[in-house]
């Protein structure tokens, strides 16, 4: 107790506020709040050091998708001896994949904590999972990797990885799209535009079409996304077809 209020009466009221939300979110007690901070900045604010390097959680970002996949990587070659390198790849993808990163970062609601000159109705759902993965970063240099492989076992692989489950999980529908068109010597079109409208966001817009018929159609913040949601739509129109081919 005495080293959490030594920590607490060195910070201001809003670090020591923001210490006791990590250690109930963490279950552990952070030691630099400010490598926290960190994390929780985006670019928008364009805060520097005394050195002129920016303040914000891309760095932190890059370091903790590194460790998460590490900790993934031995969960997986641990828990499935029998896997071969491209399955165990394949697995891994799912579960770090930006869609459940994204889940992550929502359920723990990470976003409360980001401090942005961005309205959070504009920032995309990536910023999630970007979170997400700074936070890690954060524990690794706060905290070690010990500390970081319980957080994430805590709070990815207990709550969320079911193997059975995860090996029938589709993590790109255009993917799937594609090759099943190739195998079924099937001609598909992904015609993709830029969509923005009267909206200060761009979009884009995309129409699937196979064998010169327009399947289906998809709109989103990027290309990626508007393709996805557009596959997604063809491949359940087809469902049966792809699944029994």
């Amino acid at each position: 107790m005495n080293f959490i209020r030594k920590i607490v009466q060195s910070h201001t009221e809003e670090d020591a506020e923001l210490f006791y939300k990590l250690k109930k979110l963490l279950n552990f007690s952070p030691k630099k709040i400010n490598r926290y901070k960190k994390a929780f900045t985006h670019r928008s604010v364009q805060k520097i050091d005394s050195d002129g390097n920016p303040i914000n959680y891309e760095r932190l970002e890059f370091l903790g998708d590194s460790i998460l996949g590490s900790v993934i990587a031995s969960y997986l070659y641990k828990k499935v001896p029998e896997g071969t390198e491209g399955y165990l790849t394949q697995m891994r993808s799912k579960i770090v994949s930006r869609e459940h990163l994204n889940e992550l970062g929502k359920d723990l609601d990470l976003i409360k904590f980001v401090d942005s000159n961005i309205d959070q109705a504009n920032v995309g759902d990536n910023i999630h999972g970007n979170i997400f993965e700074a936070l890690i970063g954060a524990i690794y240099l706060d905290k070690g990797y010990n500390f970081c492989q319980k957080f994430i076992y805590e709070n990815v692989i207990v709550p969320y990885v079911d193997i059975e489950k995860l090996e029938g999980k589709i993590t790109s529908y255009k993917g799937v799209i594609i090759e099943w068109c190739q195998k079924q010597k099937k001609k598909y079109k992904f015609d993709t535009y830029e969509d923005s409208g009267n909206e200060t966001i761009k979009h884009f817009s995309v129409k699937i079409s196979i064998d010169g018929e327009q399947i289906a159609k998809g709109r989103a913040t990027s290309k990626k996304k508007a393709e996805e949601q557009a596959a997604k739509r063809v491949y359940y129109t087809f469902q049966n077809q792809i699944s029994l081919d």
